[in-house]
């Protein structure tokens, strides 16, 4: 079984080959990996370290936490499962509906609001007592309610 160690706090100009050099002491059983800018190539400022062993993350995390890295101190912990929402999420936006999407196909990582929030549509009352505003806004909307009450009683 491989274990995942995230590496934060890298310098910008680190190269793959360095941060496999500081891990030189675990032999073949350590993989580094930076992650990189996709416009300048420069290190985002961490990456992930693989070993083969429990043991031996937790002792390279124990070893290298704080380690001078081109003057940073490195910080190593074991990496965080991939959420399944970001998963859910690109699966929807790879293969979108025609109608789900609106019409509009959009590329993976296009931008934009693929929680489809905004495109809720209101349901339509009569009564106008019965709609409910945003909670965002309700305390705003109650005090501009008052302003105006205040500004009828005294014109």
């Amino acid at each position: 079984m491989s274990i995942r160690l995230y590496v934060g706090n890298l310098p910008e100009d680190l190269t793959r080959q360095e941060l496999e050099a500081v891990f030189a002491e675990a032999g073949d059983a350590a993989s580094a990996k930076i992650i990189t800018d996709r416009k300048t190539g420069k290190c985002r400022g961490f990456g992930f370290v693989t070993v083969k062993t429990d043991e031996l993350a937790d002792e390279l995390i124990e070893k290298f936490n704080g380690f001078q890295v081109k003057d940073n101190a490195i910080k190593i912990e074991k990496a965080l499962p991939r959420t399944k929402e970001k998963e859910e999420s690109e699966s929807a936006v790879s293969a979108p509906s025609s109608a789900a999407s609106g019409g509009v196909s959009r590329r993976k990582g296009g931008g934009g609001n693929s929680n489809n929030k905004s495109r809720r549509t209101p349901t339509t009352t009569s009564d106008p007592d019965s709609i409910q505003p945003d909670p965002r806004w309700a305390q705003d909307l109650e005090k501009l309610k008052q302003l105006l009450a205040t500004q009828t009683t005294n014109s």
